[in-house]
């Protein structure tokens, strides 16, 4: 569909995605690249066209829009592309999608015609892993074709459109017969029995690996008719019988994916990954680099398969029903499909229905041979009469019809079942006639799938239960199994519990200069835990951990567990308060005890003391018995014991001179004359010169230095 009327370019959708420009059109949507402005990336937007946003089959396009939205979105894995958002413009629903950057695998197709053995396995190794991410969650993809898996600009994989996902525990693909699907990679089981299943996204995928290595599918032809009809009932030939020279084991490897049996096949995509990964490693270095050249391709079958082969996309998504049980005859004589658009996009339908009620083949101009399918797969034969019904009474049998079913369907539509989906019950809940069956303590990872299977609207909602295991469904709105939801708005409401919530002791708890050292009782309360056990009686006293900080917690900071688990902490009381004790006149040993023990800061000076001997206690900065804390600074002199003076020569010199030079030392001058003092010059002193003398006595008293004058 066109969409140039719209010129999205330069909108913003959501108030955050700006279109920049468009990028492929397919059978369902547009996809534009956009940014998203709150997160400054790069993103795909997948717009719906607007005549089917606005047609009558609106709900169910709608739904498969956002079948897309889930199914991606429950699978984690890099070669899978993520589904970041949803919405509706105008009535128009969107998707926004990540931006892969490349092509398609069914670009490079066409480039390279063949690719070797190891690329091929590459490719296929790749699709394999997000394929098993999508199958350990319960979903098959069901459209795997080179179209859906995108090769990025590093060459690595990503699987895209996932509008046809379902759970894997359903049973059939849809309740009115008709199969959705790519003719050229259905598998067997989709056509003859309508069942979607992991192995059938491993034989599309098997196809794929088919045509890569010999640039052509195993069952080609413009009728998708005949197409589904050969996969059906032909087995897919080995590929050494067409690919001259390649490696059994490669043959044998992909063989197995493209087996017509089901339960032939790998069971799942992990499995098939195993396969493919054991058979690349023993590979020899020529055997992985084999490849056909393009011009060797095999020719297919007919001319019409040759033709088809030429196009840019070789089939397109079509619309089964399955084909009648035995004993149920089909009458009609005429196969009809509608257009295809090739989808060269991101994550791009392309949609061809056919009907195959009969399998048609013509033997002559003017006859038609019916073949019927029975369960089981035997073709039965009638040759129908050439003779016509008046058209007028067909046409009045046809209008009579129409009316009767009309008027049943509307009631159907709008009153009865067709109006509201009913509320399926768990498969691990066990009900009873006699209670209520509610949804609560089902397993909402198993429930889901039924409730995908069921095409069911539901939104979930997750919080955390101290009573409700991880995964288990709290509630639900409605919440009793059987019960009606309206398919006009309606929806299931479900809440699912993730388990006991979880909380983690902060890893900076201990360091106090940290907001949570600051205030550990709080920062534990905010992240979450509600069982701290907190003794004041235990705290302790610290030197180096400030009061009110934690000193320890149990279990370890770092440590994640249940928000309810017990958590004990210890916190400090600060420094302990500690007397000063009576160090004065006590040895330096003694006294750096006494303070050791007090756990104070001490700073040792000497000084001399004509009172205290030699390395004694002189003095403190603080009084014995004053009130101290851990850490507090105290300064201690000790003594250097009393000065000492070499007694100095003033013999000779004049008495004045002779006083000044003793009384500059400190000692005190007495001047003898008993001659009298006629020179004034110094004969004899004592004490002697060079005695050594204190300067002072016990009493701090200047020591007396005797000048003798004549």
């Amino acid at each position: 569909m066109s969409e140039e009327g719209l010129q999205p370019q330069g909108l913003v959708l959501d108030g955050r995605y700006r279109i920049i420009r468009r990028i492929a059109e397919g059978g369902m949507a547009t996809v534009y690249e956009a940014l998203d402005e709150r997160l400054s990336r790069q993103v795909a937007v997948k717009i719906m066209h607007l005549q089917l946003a606005q047609g009558p089959h609106r709900a169910q396009f709608v739904e498969r829009f956002y079948r897309e939205v889930r199914s991606a979105a429950s699978i984690a894995s890099p070669h899978i592309v993520q589904v970041y958002d949803s919405g509706e413009y105008q009535g128009r629903n969107y998707l926004v999608m990540e931006y892969v950057r490349g092509v398609n695998l069914r670009y490079e197709m066409n480039m390279q015609g063949t690719f070797s053995v190891h690329e091929t396995l590459r490719i296929i190794s790749e699709t394999l892993e997000g394929l098993s991410a999508a199958h350990e969650t319960g979903v098959v993809h069901r459209d795997i074709k080179p179209e859906n898996i995108l090769l990025n600009t590093r060459g690595h994989v990503q699987i895209t459109d996932f509008g046809l996902a379902k759970a894997a525990s359903q049973a059939t693909l849809s309740t009115t017969g008709m199969l959705l699907g790519t003719a050229a990679y259905l598998a067997p089981e989709m056509i003859e029995l309508n069942q979607a299943t992991k192995q059938g996204d491993l034989y599309a995928l098997g196809i794929i690996a088919y045509e890569m290595l010999s640039g052509s599918v195993p069952f080609a032809s413009d009728n998708p008719v005949t197409l589904a009809f050969r996969h059906v009932h032909d087995d897919v030939p080995r590929l050494d019988t067409v690919c001259d020279g390649i490696d059994p084991s490669v043959s044998a490897v992909i063989g197995h994916l493209c087996e017509r049996a089901m339960e032939s096949r790998p069971k799942d995509a992990y499995e098939a990954l195993q396969e493919i990964n054991a058979c690349n490693a023993r590979l020899s270095p020529d055997a992985g680099l084999f490849r056909v050249p393009p011009s060797d391709r095999p020719q297919s079958e007919n001319t019409e398969a040759t033709a088809l082969q030429a196009r840019h996309q070789e089939t397109a998504s079509m619309a089964v029903p399955v084909p009648p049980a035995a004993g149920q005859a089909e009458h009609t004589q005429q196969t009809s499909t509608s257009g295809q658009t090739v989808d060269s996009g991101q994550g791009m339908d392309s949609d061809q229905t056919v009907n195959l009620g009969a399998w048609g083949t013509h033997d002559g101009e003017g006859d038609t041979q019916i073949r019927h399918e029975s369960a089981m797969g035997a073709p039965t034969t009638q040759t129908p009469r050439k003779r016509r019904r008046p058209a007028l009474i067909a046409a009045i049998s046809v209008f009579a019809v129409l009316l009767l079913s009309g008027g049943i369907f509307s009631w159907w539509y709008f009153l009865g079942p067709g109006s509201y989906w009913t509320v399926p019950q768990p498969n691990d809940i066990t009900c009873t006639n006699e209670s209520v069956c509610n949804l609560a303590g089902a397993d909402f990872s198993k429930y889901e799938s039924t409730l995908k299977v069921s095409g069911i609207a539901y939104s979930v909602s997750k919080e955390y239960s101290d009573a409700v295991a991880n995964g288990r469904i709290i509630s639900a709105s409605p919440e009793a199994v059987g019960s009606h939801v309206s398919k006009r708005g309606g929806s299931l409401k479900i809440v699912v519990s993730q388990g006991v919530k979880q909380s983690t002791i902060p890893e900076d708890i201990l360091d106090a200069t940290s907001e949570a050292g600051k205030k550990p009782l709080e920062a534990l309360k905010n992240a979450g835990f509600s069982a701290v056990s907190h003794d004041e009686d235990k705290d302790e006293y610290s030197l180096t951990v400030p009061e009110g900080a934690a000193i320890s917690v149990s279990p370890e900071p770092g440590t994640t567990l249940d928000h309810n688990a017990s958590v004990s902490i210890v916190l400090s009381k600060g420094p302990k308060p500690v007397s000063m004790p009576d160090i004065t006149g006590r040895s330096k040993a003694a006294a750096e005890q006494q303070l050791a023990e007090a756990q104070l800061k001490v700073t040792y000076t000497e000084d001399w003391s004509d009172s205290v001997e030699s390395g004694k206690v002189v003095s403190a900065t603080q009084q014995a018995g004053a009130q101290l804390h851990w850490g507090d600074a105290v300064t201690v002199v000790i003594s250097k014991g009393p000065q000492m003076v070499t007694m100095p020569d003033v013999r000779g010199q004049s008495s004045d001179d002779a006083s000044k030079t003793l009384k500059a030392l400190g000692f005190e001058v007495k001047i003898s004359a008993p001659l009298g003092d006629l020179t004034h010059t110094v004969r004899l002193q004592s004490p002697d010169p060079g005695a050594s003398v204190r300067l002072r006595d016990s009493n701090g008293k200047a020591t007396v230095v005797t000048l003798t004058v004549v």
